[in-house]
């Protein structure tokens, strides 16, 4: 008891409406549903819990996570509730602040319970068909602050760590406990399969389709290594993990579930640094600015972007760096810097045609193409139009090439590239061809999932107005009217569903 009220609890507590009567018997109840009758919550106990700082013992944790998930229909973790967790864990909690409630970096053994609670809970959200209610995004600065050291530096085992084959306490997620047991490299290998269906598939059609899969997919990975394998076969599995969580933050933020998919970039992070792939690791934290700049938060991007590159490691190869500068270039062009953006953009060409690949690019690299390197730029030029009309034109040179380079299977990249050129265009004074590119576009959105492509719609929707008076752009306007999904029309910039 730390004498201390629990913000985080007070606050979840208080948009879920319940009365502390409520939660005591809800509580009882379902803890007896999992297996624990003799708990008897009262009144007086949540009053301490949520006044006074208290911290219930097991079950109740997990109990009271599930029922703010539920309720608010959105994912709470233990953590999220201001909880810590018992044995090392429970000794970091002191390490938690209001710039830093999650308790940045994890420990080793706490990325696996994170990974297999958070999993278990947005799965039953799914199974209930609940979606993510309101919640605010942490701060840029709160996540690369506190792991600007961790991710400098490569993973020590823990000395207490459980012989080869033994198990690693991991506090089971909901009700649906994975009984760990161990593998081989053969399975492993079927799992990293899975992963490049799973990107395929993303990259094709969008994320929703294949998320709750991908979610389910990382859950038992998360199982799996609740079980210390030899290093070499632990090493894969955190690959694995890592992999799947990007996907399934990369989904999550492609149907506009936007805490969901920053949790899972942290996630991702946590478990490639784990797995000694630094690079990897900055690639997960990428991600999670592009989210940024997208819901229009180009400050917190450059803090993510800063300690994506710098951390990660002097073993990243060309094409990477390249990529990594292209996010940022992205962020500059927000901002309006227009000479900052250029020069990154520049760095990002000289690292691409740097890269002679005599070295193999890792799996999650493979998509950067010199397609996609067009598409970024085409991107950012077009971003920076926004306060530079001269940019439009390169962003249309850009997007041209990119789509002449797109391969097969690339339907979410070619939507952006036509809607960046369709944009682009407007801005140029060009309707014409801006309907042309523009119809191409709406042509090829049923065929996805991508909630991002009608936010990027939606953008290029605003720069019509000036052409309203021309009889095929109110044809265009009506169209696109038409196509928006209702319950995605009046999203506000930068604000989370």
């Amino acid at each position: 008891m730390t004498g201390e009220p629990n913000t985080r609890l007070s606050d979840l507590f208080g948009l879920a409406g319940w009365s502390k009567g409520e939660l005591a018997r809800m509580v009882n109840r379902r803890a007896a549903a999992m297996g624990h009758p003799q708990l008897a919550t009262d009144t007086s106990r949540v009053r301490r819990w949520i006044e006074l700082g208290e911290s219930p013992r097991d079950p109740v944790p997990r109990v009271l996570a599930a029922l703010f998930t539920e309720r608010l229909g959105r994912v709470v973790t233990i953590e999220d509730l201001g909880f810590g967790r018992r044995g090392r864990v429970g000794k970091r909690r002191e390490a938690g602040t209001q710039d830093n409630p999650d308790h940045l970096p994890w420990a080793p053994e706490r990325t696996a319970a994170v990974l297999t609670e958070f999993t278990g809970m947005d799965l039953m959200l799914n199974r209930r068909g609940l979606v993510s209610a309101g919640a605010a995004l942490a701060a840029g600065s709160a996540i690369a602050g506190p792991m600007h050291d961790w991710l400098h530096t490569d993973p020590v085992p823990a000395t207490d760590a459980p012989r080869a084959g033994g198990p690693v306490h991991a506090d089971p997620a909901g009700f649906d406990r994975y009984e760990a047991a161990p593998i081989g490299s053969e399975e492993i290998e079927a799992l990293e399969r899975s992963v490049e269906v799973f990107r395929a598939w993303d990259a094709s059609r969008g994320g929703g389709l294949q998320r709750k899969a991908v979610v389910g997919q990382l859950n038992e990975v998360g199982g799996m290594l609740a079980y210390r394998h030899p290093a070499h076969l632990q090493q894969r599995l955190w690959g694995v993990a890592a992999n799947l969580a990007v996907l399934a933050g990369w989904m999550s933020h492609d149907v506009g579930l936007e805490p969901t998919a920053q949790k899972y970039f942290v996630i991702a992070a946590h478990a490639a640094r784990e797995g000694g792939d630094r690079p990897r690791a900055g690639e997960a934290l990428s991600r999670a600015a592009r989210q940024m700049v997208h819901l229009g938060r180009p400050d917190d991007a450059l803090d993510l972007m800063k300690l994506a590159k710098s951390g990660s490691g002097e073993g990243v190869l060309p094409r990477t760096q390249a990529m990594l500068c292209t996010i940022e270039a992205w962020a500059q062009a927000s901002m309006g810097r227009g000479q900052a953006m250029r020069r990154t953009l520049g760095r990002a060409e000289e690292l691409f045609v740097s890269d002679k690949s005599d070295v193999p690019p890792p799996s999650w690299m493979q998509m950067f193409d010199e397609a996609d390197m067009h598409g970024m730029q085409a991107l950012a030029f077009r971003t920076l139009a926004d306060h530079d009309p001269s940019a439009a034109v390169i962003a249309q040179q850009h997007a041209k090439r990119a789509l002449e380079l797109r391969a097969g299977g690339r339907q979410r990249s070619k939507i952006f590239d036509y809607i960046s050129l369709a944009s682009a265009c407007f801005i140029a004074d060009d309707p014409e061809q801006a309907d042309t590119y523009a119809r191409l576009a709406l042509v090829s959105m049923g065929e996805t999932s991508s909630h991002r492509t009608w936010d990027r719609l939606r953008e290029m929707y605003r720069l019509t107005g000036q052409y309203a008076g021309y009889s095929r752009i109110e044809d265009l306007r009506e169209e696109i009217e038409v196509s928006l999904p209702e319950q995605r029309a009046k999203k506000p910039r930068g604000k989370e569903i």
